[in-house]
């Protein structure tokens, strides 16, 4: 079941998302000294509250027996689109269809808020990742390359 998170499930949440980037990490050699900024390693407890209560993120998780098993958020922005944030699935969950059922999940509540677009940022690189945007329709927009990261952040938007 997909719901909204509450803040006592905020350190679940760090915990789904770290170990979820973590295989990203791996699999591309980032460390927390090469990329401290990368969301294996920048998420934490104090940095979700701030998203929820500051930044007034909507938060989501996949909950299964009581547990959460993956994750998104959505940041609404002026322009009528949303920013869709940190979809994950933790690893041992995966190739269950759960990343899709999110990210439709997403769909749905990003045009419940006036939504018409939603944005999301990759690490271009991950060619697999990629491709598995592009197959529920996302479009790449351009790339981006900084300092603070070793890899090129890539944009991708869906209408919705």
């Amino acid at each position: 079941m997909i719901k909204e998170i509450e803040k006592a499930d905020i350190a679940e949440c760090v915990a789904v998302i770290r170990e979820s980037f973590m295989t990203v990490a791996d699999e591309f050699g980032f460390t927390a000294e090469n990329a401290p900024r990368f969301t294996a390693f920048a998420t934490t407890e104090d940095r979700l509250r701030y998203q929820m209560e500051n930044e007034n993120r909507l938060m989501y998780a996949f909950y299964e027996e009581g547990k959460i098993i993956g994750y998104y958020s959505l940041v609404l922005q002026d322009n009528s689109e949303c920013e869709l944030n940190n979809l994950c699935v933790v690893p041992a969950q995966r190739h269950r269809g759960l990343g899709g059922e999110l990210l439709t999940d997403a769909y749905a509540r990003a045009r419940e808020f006036g939504c018409r677009k939603l944005n999301i940022g990759i690490v271009e690189e991950n060619q697999v990742l990629k491709k598995w945007y592009e197959n529920y329709g996302f479009l790449s927009t351009g790339t981006k390359k900084f300092d603070f990261f070793p890899f090129t952040c890539g944009y991708m938007e869906k209408r919705l």
